[in-house]
């Protein structure tokens, strides 16, 4: 079976409207599909008027929180999009998305890219604003080659545009997940560089607070890789998730679809959700 429970669309950082996003599944053969923007469900909100030529859609939103002084993220899946405590912590995580886009924009200009705030804005429309807008507008405007040189040089991790944000706790997020009927899932667990030490507390801190599941794999991981998230997943107790974290077409991207067979014989949250 074909599933991806982490794909992102124009409601935030990714290339693809809703429509088109369903359409590339379609044509991949994948069943289910989780439409996971950054901190909003504005993706699937737009997805429930769509034909989905039998696939099966599951709500979901990649939740930024912070653990062990870094930025971490938490795919909630299958929440109730009128969860209260939900649809709270969703707005403020957009006002801080917004205060930290002015930090952002302020910190470009300084570096010699007047406009950035504005730029950025203008490519994320509607969406949530994340830094992918700032780097694309930096790429337009001809201050960088490529997406990827603005973040090595000015928008990666602890780089001048690297703007540190007071996001909520991991445990608070988890609760706040399953307080919607949701599943918490770690998102990109290996992602963070974490040492291996490290990495297992965050992995218990996040089963501890009601964490249920880890992503083993979120684009193109290595079969080693993948065996030993799998190894964290069973050590941990926790379930496992698939997706390719899609943004955009990119040749060194994963397209949409894993077949749940990598998962083995470690329990997968689509046997809960769907």
């Amino acid at each position: 079976m074909l599933i991806d429970f982490h794909t992102h669309t124009t409601a935030s950082d990714g290339a693809l409207s809703p429509s088109q996003l369903l359409l590339r599944a379609a044509e991949r053969g994948v069943q289910a599909l989780a439409l996971t923007d950054h901190d909003t469900l504005s993706g699937w909100q737009a997805a429930q008027a769509l034909e989905a030529d039998g696939i099966a859609i599951v709500c979901g939103a990649e939740l930024s929180c912070q653990w062990g002084g870094a930025t971490i993220h938490v795919v909630g899946l299958n929440v109730n999009a009128n969860s209260e405590a939900l649809v709270g912590m969703l707005e403020h995580l957009q006002q801080l998305r917004h205060d930290r886009a002015a930090k952002i924009g302020a910190k470009l200009e300084q570096l010699g890219a007047p406009g950035a705030l504005a730029g950025a804005q203008a490519l994320a429309g509607e969406a949530a604003i994340c830094r992918p807008h700032f780097a694309h507008w930096l790429v337009s405007e001809g201050y960088m080659p490529t997406v990827s040189r603005a973040f090595d040089k000015w928008l990666g991790n602890g780089k001048p545009g690297d703007i540190k944000t007071l996001w909520p706790s991991l445990a608070e997020t988890v609760a706040v997940i399953a307080a919607a009927g949701g599943v918490p899932v770690l998102a990109h667990p290996l992602k963070y560089r974490f040492t291996r030490t490290k990495l297992r507390a965050m992995c218990d801190a996040f089963s501890s607070a009601g964490g249920a599941a880890i992503e083993i794999v979120n684009g193109r991981q290595s079969d080693s890789e993948i065996v030993a998230l799998k190894r964290l997943a069973k050590d941990k107790d926790l379930m496992v998730s698939l997706g390719s974290d899609f943004h955009r077409e990119w040749a060194h991207g994963a397209d949409l679809g894993v077949d749940t067979s990598i998962a083995g014989d470690v329990a997968g949250v689509w046997e809960m959700i769907l």
